[in-house]
């Protein structure tokens, strides 16, 4: 039996090494980011990855970073068949890649060489792109950098957000490799240089770039709510109140208003944006709230709001 050690730490990495579970590979460890705190209260939570090892009875290692833990030493000792890593979050040493007797592979979320990065998916809704794909490469030094084993296109849905195409990514992705493996194992799967000259990186989303800015026009302003929908959410400033963004969609209308005013309250939370564009704030979370429509907040809270008047601070 073809032994693994994988590593993974987000719902789309628990949906690879569920697939690697259920057919014939041997997990011989599972490793994952340290538990940390989530929400208000500050819960310690464990990766959808561990919860799904422990429920498995596998072997679980969380270093803080594996380069410099003595549980590097403990999985290269491992003499594992093959490294998989599916968004783990950490770079690995080249000994330890090395160390995998056929090969260490990666289960990237973009269609290489374009975004490389720890945020692939949210890049490619950020962008507006109409399709993306799963990339199975071979891990290298580089980040991303290595020859590809396989690659599978996916079309993007007007409608998706990052949670929506985090699923979908996930269960091609786990599909994917599991048709790929045997072929590596086997030494008949042929590997494609990347073409580093198109590279195209996707690094972490900051604080900073979730806000939405009135020099964007209502398409950007969208596919930033799309791309950081769940996590983090995008947002804007409100007369100094912070309010999340969950859904939005683009203004059928134009105005010759300046960027960041109230356009209409009757029927709608919408806003002008770059480009005389308008976007409607179909629903949002002020701080403190539950999330609600952008109509009933104006029916609320947002019914003292001038027409006209600019509300959406830079």
């Amino acid at each position: 039996m073809t032994s693994i050690i994988f590593l993974g730490t987000p719902n789309f990495g628990a949906t690879v090494l569920k697939g690697l579970i259920d057919s014939d590979y041997e997990i011989k460890a599972v490793v994952t980011q340290p538990d940390k705190k989530v929400g208000r209260k500050q819960k310690i939570t464990a990766s959808p990855v561990k919860e799904l090892a422990l429920a498995n009875n596998l072997n679980v290692f969380q270093p803080e970073k594996l380069s410099k833990s003595d549980d590097l030493t403990t999985l290269m000792d491992l003499n594992a068949d093959l490294i998989v890593t599916a968004a783990y979050g950490q770079f690995l040493p080249t000994k330890f890649l090395n160390s995998a007797k056929i090969a260490a592979v990666n289960v990237h979320g973009s269609l290489l060489p374009k975004y490389r990065g720890g945020a692939p998916i949210q890049y490619a809704l950020l962008n507006g792109d109409q399709e993306t794909g799963i990339t199975i490469m071979e891990m290298v030094k580089e980040m991303d950098a290595g020859d590809m084993f396989a690659q599978e296109k996916l079309t993007i849905d007007p409608e998706d957000t990052a949670g929506t195409l985090f699923e979908k990514m996930a269960k091609l992705g786990s599909e994917l490799l599991l048709k790929t493996l045997p072929k590596i194992i086997a030494g008949e799967c042929q590997k494609l240089p990347q073409d580093s000259s198109k590279a195209v990186f996707s690094p972490t989303i900051s604080k900073a770039q979730a806000q939405i800015k009135t020099e964007m026009t209502a398409s950007q302003a969208r596919n930033l709510v799309r791309a950081l929908n769940p996590d983090p959410g995008a947002f804007f400033m409100l007369n100094g109140e912070r309010i999340k963004v969950w859904k939005a969609e683009i203004g059928q209308d134009h105005t010759s208003l300046e960027p960041g005013c109230l356009v209409d309250k009757k029927k709608r939370f919408a806003v002008s944006l770059a480009d005389s564009t308008v976007l409607n704030l179909t629903e949002i979370q002020p701080m403190g709230k539950k999330r609600m429509s952008g109509a009933a907040y104006m029916n609320g809270k947002g019914a003292s709001l001038p027409l006209g008047d600019k509300i959406i601070d830079d």
